[in-house]
């Protein structure tokens, strides 16, 4: 038997004499109940492998996910106490360490202080010391110079006495000098 080009009631309206599809065969209304039923087949295929395969493994790396994700935010909470902690930790050192190093500087410029006011006494001592030889030191030598005073008028008055034609009498030239030299 030949091939003879199919008849139009066999072909229908989706293919043509020669069975070539006229048109876009996806949409030949002739071929519709069968498309929507390959594709309910398909559609009910990937729902099952997706709901029985894919959506659980999915859902269980969410669920790790999720557990990591609170997990690392609870451990970021107590970091971050341990953090605060630690920051009051290190200003209440820093404040001990502030209170005494100025009590150590107070005790430093006390004991400096007790020591200048040693050394200040002692010096005060000394100047005290050797101003009192010092004066005592001149009052030697006042007495020595008033001496020298009393015996150079005593001599200079017995020559100008001498000098003037009378005669120098000792005790009245003493009592003299004497009297002009005390007062």
């Amino acid at each position: 038997m030949a091939t003879e080009p199919l008849a139009k009631e066999v072909a229908g309206t989706c293919v043509d004499a020669g069975g070539s599809a006229i048109g876009m065969p996806q949409l030949c209304f002739d071929w519709f109940p069968n498309q929507i039923f390959w594709l309910v087949i398909t559609l009910v295929v990937i729902f099952l492998v997706l709901s029985r395969v894919a959506l659980p493994r999915i859902a269980a790396i969410l669920a790790e996910r999720q557990g990591t994700i609170t997990n690392d935010l609870a451990a970021a909470e107590d970091l971050k106490a341990k953090a605060v902690e630690a920051e009051e930790a290190y200003n209440k050192a820093l404040a001990d360490a502030r209170s005494e190093a100025q009590r150590i500087a107070a005790e430093a410029r006390a004991e400096i202080q007790s020591g200048l006011d040693d050394a200040i006494a002692k010096a005060d001592a000394e100047i005290a010391a050797k101003a009192a030889e010092s004066e005592k030191a001149i009052a030697d030598i006042r007495a020595g110079a008033l001496e020298g005073i009393q015996v150079v008028a005593k001599d200079t008055a017995a020559e100008l006495v001498t000098a003037l034609g009378g005669e120098a009498d000792a005790a009245a030239i003493n009592s003299a000098v004497d009297a002009q030299t005390k007062g």
